[in-house]
């Protein structure tokens, strides 16, 4: 593989692909169309696409199962998948870090993509119930058994980057960022300062960056582009491995051509003032709109 940036000691190209989007709503069982979701994946592998992120979770299986029947045998190709959530129902999320649950998830992420060793193998989240040491420690086990090759985080601040890190070598943080998500910015900061890849998830905050307007619009403008590939190519910009997910070939191809957009610093400083400020005007619309409805149907039950 070839690129720009690197997961451990792989170079692949700076924009990945995000799988949760092509499983069925509230990522529960199969999508509605199946071929449709193999054939994306493998547009993607055309397009240039070498990082593909999954997880057991996202289906549950589905996901991985797609990845493998579309992609297999992952020639040129870097797969990685998380384990960390059980699965009751359509947007249900449980989670369960107990060492022997990893162990059991990754086992079975190895027979659904079919490997003998999974590239990037990531903690999905932080279990409350469970030291973050104890998780990573079963990682650091599957590891020595030849089953993992790297080990990631996911969803992780600081302070449990730094005592994930004290158990085992760790190469990648996943967490949620983008120009209207930034908490994550000293994550980022730490990843870059030690060599760590930083993946990033929902990098175009889930649709609302592609339909923006403003700087994002108006330095698209500059550059012949989409919003979604200017919000992606900020990201790149700072040194963040976006995944973005869609089950659309034609959105995929937009996201792709986003490796062709280079910000200068003032274009990328009014992205930064620009698309902050409307994201966040932009939820608490939503919130007043949500709370004078709740009032409203109050008033309604007051007055029956």
């Amino acid at each position: 593989m070839s690129g720009t940036a690197r997961i451990g000691d792989v170079g692949i190209s700076p924009l990945g692909l995000g799988t949760m989007s092509l499983t069925g709503r509230g990522t529960w069982g199969e999508p509605a169309d199946p071929a449709a979701a193999r054939a994306l994946l493998r547009r993607a592998a055309d397009l240039g696409v070498e990082l593909f992120d999954t997880a057991d979770s996202y289906g549950p299986e589905v996901a991985e199962n797609l990845v493998r029947e579309a992609l297999h045998p992952y020639d040129g190709l870097l797969i990685a998948t998380k384990g960390g959530f059980r699965r009751h129902g359509p947007h249900e999320w449980e989670a369960d870090c107990r060492p022997e649950s990893l162990r059991a998830a990754c086992e079975s992420s190895l027979r659904r993509l079919d490997v003998e060793r999974i590239d990037l193998y990531q903690l999905h989240l932080v279990d409350p119930r469970v030291p973050v040491e104890d998780s990573v420690g079963a990682l650091a086990e599957l590891r020595e058994e030849g089953k993992i090759r790297e080990i990631g985080v996911c969803n992780v601040g600081v302070a449990h980057l730094e005592r994930a890190r004290r158990v085992t070598a760790v190469v990648s943080v996943q967490n949620r960022f983008s120009l209207a998500e930034r908490s994550s910015t000293s994550v980022l900061a730490r990843c870059t300062e030690d060599g760590l890849a930083f993946i990033a998830w929902a990098p175009l905050a889930k649709g609302f960056l592609s339909r923006a307007s403003g700087a994002l619009a108006s330095v698209g403008r500059a550059h012949g582009a989409t919003p979604g590939q200017v919000a992606l190519a900020w990201a790149i910009r700072h040194g963040a491995f976006p995944i973005p997910g869609t089950a659309s070939v034609a959105h995929l191809e937009e996201n792709a051509r986003a490796l062709a957009v280079e910000l200068t610093d003032e274009e990328a400083a009014s992205l930064e003032r620009d698309s902050l400020l409307g994201y966040r005007a932009k939820r608490l619309v939503r919130k007043a709109r949500a709370r004078a409805g709740r009032l409203k149907a109050g008033v309604r039950r007051i007055g029956r």
